[in-house]
């Protein structure tokens, strides 16, 4: 059974994001299972703290991440790039930077976001990609999910309420999960 980790990457409780990573969740095939994490607990970056010992959120989303198969990163975009809480959680996984190779190193690495507005998150997707090439990652390109307009795609408790969107999502797990499964070792 392929292992994947959605991050969401807001800590709105109602985020589009955290919304489209549940979604995905749901559509996961049989050959995955796609457990969900977020930044909740993750402080701000701090070398000092560091010096402390990795923060106990840290610890634990790091080892979520070296358990899995493969990372999806459901991003926002928040003027027009990376949100800094998502990028803060990234930066303390790769700490101490000894640790790149065994958190990140070749493994198999999706984006994919929902954003209010017109453009999806083009610009903070794209913003990822020197960040993923930098720790190592092999970054899955095989499809883009931008979910814009994303306060008419959800409904009011947050489900999918869009069946073309619900279609673009399903193609694109099924893309990633293939993916994963011909990175994994034999």
């Amino acid at each position: 059974m392929i292992r994947i980790l959605g991050i969401s990457g807001s800590l709105r409780a109602q985020s589009y994001n955290t919304a489209l990573l549940r979604a995905a969740q749901a559509l996961t095939g049989e050959e995955a299972v796609l457990e969900i994490a977020t930044l909740h607990g993750i402080p701000l970056y701090d070398g000092d703290l560091e010096q402390q010992g990795l923060p106990q959120a840290v610890v634990d989303l790091k080892a979520r991440v070296i358990a899995s198969d493969g990372v999806l990163l459901v991003t926002p975009e928040y003027n027009n790039g990376i949100p800094g809480v998502f990028k803060n959680a990234i930066d303390w996984l790769s700490r101490p930077a000894s640790d790149i190779p065994h958190v990140f190193g070749d493994r198999p690495v999706a984006v994919m976001g929902a954003s209010p507005g017109g453009f999806g998150t083009v610009l903070a997707q794209n913003d990822w990609l020197p960040v993923l090439k930098t720790l190592g990652t092999r970054h899955w390109s095989g499809s883009r999910l931008l979910v814009s307009r994303a306060g008419q795609v959800f409904d009011a408790s947050m489900g999918l309420a869009d069946d073309a969107v619900r279609a673009q999502l399903s193609g694109f797990l099924q893309g990633f999960v293939r993916f994963v499964e011909a990175a994994r070792p034999a």
